[in-house]
C-alpha cells in the first residue's frame, strides 16, 4: 500500500456536487472544517446559503444543504469504483482557483491508495489521477467517460500546492456508503466495542503489541462480553486491561488496525475478540454496537 502524508488542498473555498433533488450536496469535511457559514453557487451562478447536515472528518467527507427548487437540483449519477482499471479515462469538475464549472481530463493512475485524513485516519482504496487538480477542485466530482460519480476529489500531492499530475480522490463506494449516513443521522454510524483504548506509543512503550484496552462503557459491548479495562488495585498499582491482538483473526497491531478493520463489518454483527490477558490468549464472542 502506498502511503502518504498529504498536501491538502486550502480550506475554505473549494467545490461540490448535488447528491439529491432535496438539496444535499457533497464536499470534503477540510473545505467547511473551519466555517461559521456556507454559501453554494450553482451552475447557473444562483447562490443559496447552505446549512450543514453531517460530516464525517475521518473519511474528508461533509454534506450541506440548500433550500434550491428541484428543477435547479441536477443530481450526478453515481457509479461505482469498485471495477475502475488504470488507464481509463477521468474527467474532473471544480472551481480551481475560483475559475468555476472548470473541466479537466486524464486517467486513472492508480488504484488502491491510501492517505491521510484531517483526523490523521487513514482513508483506503483511493484513486490516483494524473487529471488536473488544483486548489478549489477541493470536494468536485471525479467522473468517468459516461459522466458517472467514480470520486471525490480531496487533495494533490505537489510540493508548490498547484496540479503536478498527482491528484487523489475518494472512491464513490465509500462516500456511497458514508453519505446516506450523513444525510440520515448528521455522523457516520459506526461498529465498535464501546471502549477507550491506549495511543500505540504508549502500547509500545509497555512492551505489548496490540491494542491496549484503558476503559470500557458500562453495559456497552465489551462489558457484555467480559473484557477488561485498565485498572488500579486497592494499594494503587495500575493492572493493565486487555490487549487486543486480532479480530476474527486479523491481526491489530495498532489503533489504525482496529478502524480499518470495523469497517468491514456493521453494526449487530458477531466478531471473534482475541486478547492476551495476563499473557494467556484468550477468545471472546462480541456483538458490535453503534459507536459515534
Amino acid at each position: 500500500i502506498f502511503t502518504l502524508n498529504l498536501l491538502q488542498i486550502p480550506e475554505g473555498t473549494g467545490s461540490g456536487f448535488i447528491w439529491d433533488e432535496s438539496g444535499n450536496i457533497v464536499t470534503n469535511f477540510h473545505v467547511i472544517q473551519n466555517a461559521d457559514a456556507a454559501q453554494v453557487t450553482l451552475a447557473d451562478h444562483s447562490n443559496w446559503k447552505a446549512r450543514r447536515v453531517g460530516v464525517a472528518p475521518d473519511k474528508d467527507l461533509a454534506v450541506l444543504r440548500i433550500d434550491a427548487p428541484k428543477a435547479r437540483l441536477k443530481p450526478i449519477p453515481v457509479g461505482t469504483s469498485k471495477d475502475l482499471q488504470v488507464g481509463q479515462k477521468a474527467f474532473a469538475i471544480g472551481n480551481p482557483f475560483g475559475l468555476d464549472q472548470t473541466l479537466t481530463t486524464g486517467v486513472i493512475s492508480a488504484l488502491g491508495r491510501e492517505i491521510e485524513s484531517v483526523t490523521r485516519r487513514p482513508i483506503q482504496g483511493v484513486i490516483q489521477t494524473d487529471t488536473a487538480i488544483n486548489p478549489g477542485n477541493s470536494g468536485g466530482p471525479l467522473l468517468d467517460s459516461a459522466g458517472r460519480l467514480i470520486g471525490v476529489n480531496t487533495a494533490i500531492y505537489s510540493p508548490s500546492g498547484a496540479s503536478a499530475g498527482i491528484g487523489f480522490a475518494i472512491p464513490v463506494d465509500t462516500v456511497n456508503r458514508i453519505v446516506p449516513e450523513l444525510i440520515r443521522y448528521g455522523k457516520v454510524i459506526r461498529p465498535g466495542l464501546g471502549i477507550q483504548v491506549a495511543e500505540d506509543q504508549i502500547a509500545q512503550q509497555l512492551g505489548l503489541k496490540g491494542v491496549l484496552i484503558v476503559d470500557i462503557t458500562r453495559a456497552g459491548a465489551a462489558a457484555k462480553a467480559g473484557m477488561r479495562p485498565t485498572q488500579r488495585d486497592s494499594l494503587g498499582r495500575v493492572k493493565l486491561g486487555d490487549v487486543i491482538v486480532a479480530i476474527d483473526g486479523k491481526q491489530t497491531n495498532s489503533v489504525n488496525d482496529l478502524f480499518l478493520i470495523f469497517e468491514q463489518y456493521k453494526v449487530g454483527d458477531t466478531v471473534t475478540v482475541t486478547v492476551l490477558r495476563e499473557g494467556k490468549r484468550q477468545q471472546l464472542k462480541v456483538t458490535l454496537e453503534a459507536v459515534s
